[in-house]
């Protein structure tokens, strides 16, 4: 057959705007270009400014990974001035970025990739009772597992379907012939789904009590900007440390009893998934969700998972746990929309990065990209000049490696419910399924770890969640840098700052997103999104109008496109004005 061009432009069901073509042949993928097609900004936008204020811009880079920059850019902060934040304000720090990573894989897992996996309309053919059973097939325990409310549901699907009006599922591919479940697992997942609606509610709160509001919640250089006190109604009370350990315990339930055995049934049906979407061998992870550094990988800044470092595994190879060098981090923009002083095929570490912008693709709006050198707005990183995966399969694998009793015993489990070996992990499949896995350990530290160390602070009076002692610029040197190294929902998270004359001199942040959709390097490397789909030569794409086998793939990485490009025109010019009906 003649080769095919297809383009899915915009890829949904993540944050921002990815675009993909693919060269297919005899109903397969043959080559790929993961293109970054969102020009905004913030890199730049911070440099000339206070270092103290910076955290709220570069917040902004996503209005779903919210905190996870803020803290990322305190922490680097802190590192070049020299500054200590209290044990409280970091457990603080902590309790939020469980939280936010919880929520993250939960809204993902139901809202952004399910429906790659369940059929909505198959649904409204189930039988309530049927699906009562089904659930107790897969040890689901979760409460709203009862006839009543999938008979509820099931009935909703009905009304919806009769009106012609799908609403939230509308444009789905629902008559594709490659959805598996029977009706009854579709009416337990779309129940689900809408349960996780609330569920995703009420964890965040958590970040509410602590940084007054979600998204983009509070921060400060040198703690937390809350302050504590049990007797008192306008701190951190009593009151609401009781009812965050209600949340909590609702997080233990959901995650255990929904969730898990959820992802665990599906991938079980999908187990062909294990065998297709395999992407760059190398992992990167600087250790268990949750893991943060301040400078490199000597000063961890976070609580629990001490036993856990950060490492990189390398060329797929599964018995050996490399240490992570931050300064085997580089950056290439041979396929990127920018320049380097030292030319478009030089690696630059992020330390002395350059965001220039230099577009030089065709005007929008364009029939197909890929024949230019150029293509994209994502930079390339590289670890050591590999492409490297990040995010819960990096962390999974590193944490199972190393020998992190509950991963071990989880993934252990998992692999033998699917019967596939470890190295089928690194698949479409297995990173869905190790973002569940991941969620049970979080939970868990969450629980039982990081709630109970914050709380016995408290009982040992211990309130103090800011230092002061590095607050004025007069104590700072006139020139520092640092940088701060964090795991968070989607990966691998590092931001970099030069400070000079007490303002920011230089700022970079190479995000998880960056590393999994960046383009081919000056070496032809695919990045991670273009290998798991055209590396095998044999990724399935049955209908090119209707490509559900790349969604699940691509979905399986959970994009953040505002992550990945966080530049802007530096003149405020105007590139192109959509408007809308």
């Amino acid at each position: 057959m003649a080769t095919e061009r297809v383009v899915i432009d915009p890829l949904t069901r993540i944050e921002g705007h990815l675009r993909i073509e693919l060269e297919c042949d005899d109903n397969q993928i043959k080559n790929a270009w993961s293109e970054s097609t969102q020009f905004r900004g913030i890199e730049t936008i911070v440099e000339g400014r206070d270092p103290r204020d910076v955290w709220a811009f570069v917040g902004r880079i996503c209005g779903v990974c919210t905190g996870t920059h803020s803290v990322a850019s305190v922490t680097a902060v802190e590192d070049a001035i020299g500054s200590n934040p209290p044990k409280q304000a970091q457990l603080i720090r902590d309790l939020v970025m469980a939280s936010q990573e919880i929520h993250d894989h939960v809204v993902h897992f139901y809202h952004l990739h399910a429906l790659d996996w369940v059929n909505v309309v198959s649904a409204a053919d189930a039988d309530p009772a049927k699906a009562v059973e089904f659930a107790k097939s897969i040890n689901s325990t979760w409460k709203g597992n009862t006839e009543t409310q999938f008979a509820k549901v099931r009935d909703t699907i009905r009304g919806v379907l009769d009106s012609g009006q799908l609403s939230i599922f509308t444009g789905g591919y629902w008559d594709h012939p490659d959805y598996r479940l029977p009706p009854e697992a579709n009416l337990m997942a779309v129940s689900h789904y809408l349960d996780a609606l609330q569920f995703q509610r009420s964890i965040i709160r958590i970040n509410t009590i602590f940084g007054g509001k979600n998204p983009h919640p509070n921060f400060l250089v040198g703690g937390m900007a809350c302050s504590i006190d049990p007797d008192k109604s306008e701190t951190v009370n009593q009151v609401q440390l009781d009812q965050m350990g209600v949340w909590v315990n609702e997080i233990l339930d959901f995650i255990n009893g929904c969730y898990y055995p959820d992802a665990l049934a599906i991938m079980s049906v999908y187990k062909d998934y294990f065998d297709i979407g395999a992407s760059s061998p190398t992992f990167i992870a600087a250790g268990m969700g949750g893991a943060r550094y301040e400078g490199g990988t000597e000063r961890p800044v976070s609580s629990g998972h001490t036993d856990i470092k950060g490492g990189v595994i390398m060329d797929g190879d599964y018995t050996t746990v490399h240490p992570l060098d931050p300064k085997k981090i580089k950056e290439y923009i041979s396929s990127a929309w920018y320049t380097y002083t030292e030319g478009d095929d030089a690696g630059v570490t992020p330390d002395v990065g350059e965001t220039t912008v230099r577009y030089t693709g065709p005007k929008p709006p364009y029939d197909w990209l890929a024949d230019n050198d150029k293509y994209t707005w994502s930079k390339a990183p590289r670890y050591d000049g590999r492409p490297a995966q990040v995010g819960p399969i990096a962390r999974v694998l590193v944490a199972y490696l190393q020998g992190h009793p509950k991963t071990v015993s989880l993934l252990n489990d998992a692999l033998d419910a699917v019967d596939v070996p470890l190295e089928k992990m690194n698949s479409t499949a297995g990173r869905t399924l190790a973002r569940a896995l991941e969620a049970v350990t979080t939970a868990d530290h969450l629980a039982h770890e990081l709630l109970p160390a914050f709380k016995d602070g408290l009982r040992h009076g211990d309130y103090d969640v800011f230092d002061p002692t590095k607050w004025e610029p007069s104590s700072w040197p006139k020139k520092a840098s640092g940088f701060a190294m964090m795991e968070v929902a989607r990966g691998f998270l590092t931001h970099w700052v030069t400070i000079k004359n007490g303002k920011v001199d230089n700022y970079q942040a190479v995000v998880p997103t960056t590393w999994l959709a960046g383009g081919r390097d000056p070496e032809g490397h695919l990045g991670p999104y273009e290998a798991a789909l055209a590396s095998s030569g044999t990724h399935p794409l049955v209908d090119p109008k209707q490509p559900l086998e790349p969604l699940r793939t691509i979905h399986s990485f959970d994009p953040c496109m505002s992550c990945a490009v966080h530049v802007f025109d530096p003149d405020g010019n105007i590139q192109v004005q959509v408007i809308t009906p």
